[in-house]
């Protein structure tokens, strides 16, 4: 399939020398990935202007039109009735997905300030984030993950620890994440039931796990989580 002519002049340097390439580039010390540079940028400018090739409307037709009954779509492509929206992080060696529609943003790590004879495993105290003082958790205490120095294999290519921000009626937490993969979607009927074996905390908290990339991915019960954490840390 044709698609679209790309330009000829789009640069690749970051499959070189960039996030994708040996790292050499010395603009990643100022802008610490490839998406944040102008070079990049302006690729993706010129690819998004590109002029449509003759027959692209046309393959584009047929392509919708072989879609039919008993033929297999990717969840994707579904109705978003038929799918759910999730964040895709990793916890120690545990990957966890959380309904993407809790989450307001990820941020680099902040310094936590304890509260005075509150803080405790769980609470970790408060961190600000653009401004705004908000309550910072630990999600492996809450659910009891078994700490370890081995590294998981990792997913993205460039991994390092955020926060991220979760908000359901107008409570707002903050956690930290060893990685982030980011919004992934998954059709209902590929949610099975927690194993056995799944650590009881989590499976506590789990509405059930779904494959991806060769992992087992805890989708854990915002409701539940967010009324725990109220009953547990909120006075």
């Amino acid at each position: 399939m044709s698609t679209i002519n790309a330009p000829s002049n789009i640069e690749h340097c970051w499959n070189v020398i960039g996030v994708t390439g040996d790292r050499s580039c010395p603009e990643l010390s100022t802008h610490i990935h490839c998406r944040n540079c102008p070079v990049h940028s302006s690729a993706g400018r010129d690819l998004l202007e590109r002029s449509p090739s003759e027959n692209y409307r046309h393959e584009w037709t047929e392509l919708f039109a072989q879609t039919g009954v008993g033929k297999h779509i990717d969840s994707n492509t579904l109705p978003t009735n038929e799918t759910l929206t999730v964040m895709i992080f990793r916890l120690q060696q545990e990957w966890l997905a959380l309904a993407a529609q809790v989450f307001q943003e990820t941020t680099p790590l902040s310094v936590v300030h304890t509260i005075p004879h509150r803080s405790n495993q769980i609470l970790r105290g408060l961190v600000n984030i653009r401004g705004e003082l908000h309550l910072c958790i630990s999600l492996s205490h809450l659910l009891n993950l078994q700490v370890t120095d081995i590294t998981a294999q990792s997913i993205s290519p460039v991994v390092y620890s955020r926060m991220l921000v979760m908000e359901k009626a107008g409570n707002t937490w903050v956690f930290g994440v060893d990685e982030i993969y980011g919004i992934h979607r998954f059709h209902h009927n590929e949610l099975r039931d927690p194993p056995k074996n799944m650590a009881r905390a989590n499976q506590t908290y789990s509405k059930g796990f779904f494959h991806w990339h060769s992992r087992i991915v805890s989708y854990l019960d915002d409701e539940l989580l967010f009324t725990t954490l109220a009953k547990k840390v909120l006075p």
